[in-house]
């Protein structure tokens, strides 16, 4: 059995990639959404009770190989993944999609987390398209100067920034309806988090001129890493 963790694009696709040469897959989701894309085979919902949980899962369930296909900021799983792979000493993959790269005509700006995004923002416009994930939004709330344009999955709980519109979207997202929101903010606010489906902001951003207030991804433990599913697919069938 082949355990994946994530519910990201690239966990669904490698999902299905698997189960077409008849590998038996397991899918483990987070939870953290209310109605999660579910990739094919078997899938699973919630947490594994830490790394020591996750252990003991993988043992009990004859687990021949891990891949960490979730979301870059998924510091948690990830560390939890990585100690319980040496523990048991389950072969891990980390499938990590590349982070975005900034072009010529870019306007960027980089931030070390949220609470350094919340520090450099008010320097950067009045108006906020802010993207990035409804769990991070207490770190702007103490903004009442701000106005912001707050687009997330699910229904965000409070603490929320006093002056604020909300929209409930899920990507993929194009070009001309990500224009037509940017055209009304002074600046984007984004996590680093790589691949197509929320890449069109950045395209609007740069036909605007608009600045793009960019989060940095977090630290991830070191292990054998692919950038693709085709990659992962090899990988798992050299195990």
């Amino acid at each position: 059995m082949i355990l994946i963790l994530g519910g990201t694009g690239e966990a669904r696709t490698l999902a299905e990639e698997l189960v077409k040469r008849d590998v038996q897959v397991v899918s483990s989701l987070a939870g953290r959404v209310a109605r999660p894309r579910l990739p094919v085979g078997e899938v699973r919902v919630g947490g594994f009770g830490g790394a020591d949980g996750l252990a003991s899962w993988l043992r009990e369930n004859d687990v021949k190989a891990v891949v960490d296909a979730t979301h870059p900021f998924a510091e948690r799983i990830g560390a939890n993944a990585a100690k319980a792979a040496e523990r048991t000493g389950i072969p891990l993959l980390r499938l990590a999609r590349p982070g975005w790269e900034p072009g010529e005509e870019d306007v960027w700006h980089w931030a070390d987390d949220l609470d350094d995004a919340a520090k450099l923002l008010p320097g950067l416009g009045k108006r906020v398209f802010l993207t990035s994930g409804r769990q991070g939004l207490p770190a702007f709330a103490h903004l009442d100067d701000l106005w912001f344009l707050i687009r997330c999955v699910d229904p965000p709980e409070p603490p929320l920034p006093r002056h604020h519109e909300l929209i409930l979207a899920r990507g993929p997202y194009e070009v001309a309806a990500e224009r037509a929101l940017l055209e009304r903010v002074d600046v984007l606010v984004t996590k680093d988090s790589g691949g197509p489906q929320t890449e069109a902001k950045l395209t609007a951003a740069r036909e605007l001129g608009k600045p793009v207030l960019v989060v940095r991804r977090p630290p991830r433990p070191r292990t054998e890493t692919a950038e693709t599913v085709a990659e992962a697919v090899e990988w798992v069938r050299s195990r």
